[in-house]
């Protein structure tokens, strides 16, 4: 790869220590070398950034990719989490491996838009052939770092469960394919494109066997863990029902705390939880647009970072999000915070942190995240020049005035998005096959 230099950015918001103005960042086979004024350009293809604000790529932490296809269905508009699961269950019995693929191109693109370098994806069912596999594709052909994780449900209705029986697998089938995608996928390595995790969809959809058994695979195979916990008071109310504990204990009871786990959304941890959290290093993945739109309630998130449980921010799924941007998941998440604690409850660096270096302590990476030498190349460049910046006193304050979109983005080194539009896919041709699978979906 062609070592390249970018010269003169207005700003460069390193998130590992100062930020630097008019600086450059040298960069070598996917790694930064260097960042500070005036760096050679010696045997470099030179960049110009005036006029730019470069961030370290933002890190999703929680997505459900395949549900792209899903945005605003009429009967889950206005339903809480267990009502508009149960309007969507039969939709997504009718996906196959084309929708999936496309599905996940769609919100990586959408992701790339808002200056997302590095995703994870929670994808627990597998109606009609589609795999995980076809997810990784997607990834692939976006071009973004991937953390898949291969989700599951084993319980449904016939059962007491929430899914139905059409959308569920047994638990051996389950185990067996994790194993299966671990090996063909998964890269522990620095600077691995792709990471693989164990993620049953939830205390609600799984036996607690099959939950003890992922974290036994999972610590064995040396992945990560994720699930759903305690997102909204429908799941406080079940989990007490049923395993007679709130959802912290249920999960430290099953091996499911520890730094190489991290839970979605978390609205309802107490006081205890947040410490047992922080104590063992768990992480969160804190979704508030998401929580927002289905009434969940707002995280405790002021919370959790004060007594230092590794908290990142995730889109969650489209079809409960309506949108993928996680610039604008990490201005949600400073607002929020500032509503239920006053205006200087969450600065928007703070925010920001949440979006880079907080998404990849969630996902255990120490390789991205920052822009310093040693880590990857992965850059978010932002036009401030435009009008969502005009009449900014801080252009690098850009989850409080924009923009909202990249007009340039790289991962590893490699372009992905130029003159803000994407350059690792056809689009149009992407959207037009949208258009017709959801008329396929919908009739």
């Amino acid at each position: 790869m062609t070592r390249q230099l970018f010269k003169r950015a207005d700003h460069v918001l390193t998130m590992s220590g100062a930020d630097l103005t008019g600086a450059d960042i040298l960069i070598d086979d996917g790694i930064i070398l260097a960042v500070g004024h005036d760096l050679s350009p010696e045997n470099a293809e030179v960049s110009d950034l005036r006029g730019r604000v470069v961030t370290p790529g933002l890190i999703n932490t929680h997505h459900h990719l395949f549900q792209t296809l899903t945005r605003a269905v009429p009967g889950g508009q206005n339903a809480l989490l267990f009502g508009w699961l149960q309007t969507l269950y039969p939709i997504w019995a009718r996906f196959g491996p084309d929708e999936m693929r496309l599905s996940a191109e769609l919100g990586l693109a959408e992701l790339a838009l808002s200056g997302c370098t590095t995703s994870s994806d929670h994808l627990y069912l597998f109606p009609n052939g589609a795999r995980l596999d076809d997810t990784i594709e997607a990834a692939v052909n976006v071009g973004l770092r991937f953390h898949p994780t291969r989700g599951s449900m084993s319980i449904g209705q016939s059962k007491g469960g929430l899914p139905p029986d059409t959308l569920v697998e047994q638990e051996r089938a389950i185990l067996e394919d994790c194993l299966r995608v671990i090996d063909a996928f998964h890269d522990p390595g620095p600077g691995s494109m792709v990471r693989v995790g164990v993620a049953p969809c939830s205390p609600f959809s799984v036996s607690r066997e099959l939950m003890r058994d992922a974290a036994l695979l999972a610590r064995d195979k040396g992945v990560r863990l994720h699930t759903h916990l305690a997102e909204n008071d429908e799941d406080i109310a079940y989990s007490l029902e049923t395993f007679g504990c709130r959802p912290g204990q249920y999960a430290e009871d099953l091996g499911w705390t520890g730094d190489d786990v991290w839970h979605a959304h978390c609205v309802k941890l107490d006081a205890r939880e947040i410490d047992m959290f922080a104590a063992s290093g768990t992480g969160v993945a804190h979704c508030p647009c998401s929580n927002c739109r289905l009434g969940s309630g707002v995280a405790p998130v002021r919370a959790m970072r004060d007594a230092g449980v590794p908290v990142g921010l995730g889109v969650d799924g489209s079809a409960s999000n309506d949108q993928a941007s996680l610039i604008g998941e990490a201005r949600q998440a400073m607002l929020l915070q500032r509503v239920i604690q006053g205006a200087d409850a969450m600065s928007a660096r703070e925010a920001l942190d949440l979006a880079t270096l907080g998404g990849a302590r969630a996902l255990g990476r120490d390789d991205i995240g920052a822009i310093a030498p040693g880590f990857r190349a992965d850059l978010a460049v932002w036009d401030v020049s435009g009008i969502d910046s005009a009449g900014s006193w801080d252009p690098a304050a850009l989850v409080l005035a924009g923009p909202r979109t990249v007009d340039r983005l790289y991962v590893e080194g490699r372009e992905i998005i130029r003159d803000g539009q994407i350059a690792t896919l056809d689009l149009p041709m992407k959207l037009v096959a949208a258009r017709d699978s959801v008329a396929q979906l919908a009739g």
